[in-house]
């Protein structure tokens, strides 16, 4: 069978119709959003690099640690453990390439 051809309860995993539409809508929600923190990861990562070639032109390192250090405690203190690790990538993303 072919996703076009698949009911919403199949499409889904739920057992109603009422469900399944629950779901669609929370689901193009999520899509929304994850476009939308996308950007804002596009625009941390332009935001970084003026940073960096500002500290570099002034003759600083391109990474300065304890700054990500305390983006790392920032999300770990919002998000838990599992913060951590979106901060690192985050923070991997933001780095640029050298």
């Amino acid at each position: 069978m072919t996703t076009t051809a698949k009911t919403i309860t199949e499409q889904t995993g739920a057992r109603t119709e009422e469900a399944a539409g629950l779901i669609t809508d929370a689901r193009e929600r999520i899509d929304a959003l994850d476009d939308r923190i996308i950007g804002l990861v596009q625009e941390r990562m332009a935001v970084s690099a003026v940073i960096q070639e500002a500290r570099i032109t002034s003759g600083g390192r391109r990474v300065n640690l304890s700054r990500e250090m305390e983006v790392l405690g920032h999300f770990r203190d919002a998000l838990g453990k599992p913060g951590t690790a979106l901060a690192m990538t985050l923070l991997e993303l933001c780095r640029g390439r050298v």
